[in-house]
C-alpha cells in the first residue's frame, strides 16, 4: 500500500508540474517552480515510504520491533502479553504499567498472517515466561 500511494503521490505532482505552466490564473510559473513542485512529490512519495519500513523481529530473548522510524528492543520478561484488542489496527505489546507498544508490522488488514503471527509472538512469549 506504502508503495501505490508513494508512486500515486509521484504522479499527481508530476503532472500537476507539467500543467502549472498551462493554467491561466494570471501567475507565471517558470521552470524552477515545476522542478520544486516534483521534488515535493519526491519527499512526500519518500516519507510514505516509511509506512513500508515496520518490521518485528523475536526469538527465545525477546523481541525487537521497529516502527516507522524507531527501533525498540524488549525481552520477553518486560513484556506481560502481546494483545490485539477488538478494533484494533495494530498487534501491541502489553508492558507494566498500563504501557503498550504497537507492532505495526503486525496489522488487521493482513488477516490471517496477522493471526499466525499473534500466535507465534504469543507462543515465544509463553516459553520464554515459563523458563
Amino acid at each position: 500500500m506504502a508503495g501505490v500511494s508513494a508512486v500515486a503521490l509521484l504522479v499527481v505532482f508530476t503532472v500537476v508540474a507539467v500543467l502549472l505552466r498551462q493554467s491561466d490564473t494570471g501567475v507565471v510559473f517558470r521552470t524552477s517552480d515545476q522542478v520544486a513542485m516534483i521534488g515535493v512529490g519526491v519527499i512526500l512519495a519518500g516519507l510514505t515510504l516509511l509506512f513500508a519500513l515496520p518490521r518485528a523481529r523475536a526469538d527465545a530473548e525477546g523481541i525487537e520491533v521497529r516502527n516507522v522510524v524507531v527501533t525498540k528492543r524488549l525481552s520477553w520478561d518486560e513484556v506481560l502479553s502481546v494483545s490485539f484488542p477488538d478494533g484494533a489496527s495494530f498487534a501491541r505489546l502489553e508492558l507494566p504499567d498500563d504501557e503498550y507498544h504497537a507492532i505495526l508490522a503486525v496489522q488487521a488488514v493482513d488477516r490471517q498472517h496477522a493471526v499466525d503471527a499473534v500466535r507465534a509472538l504469543r507462543r515465544l512469549h509463553k516459553q520464554a515466561r515459563s523458563r
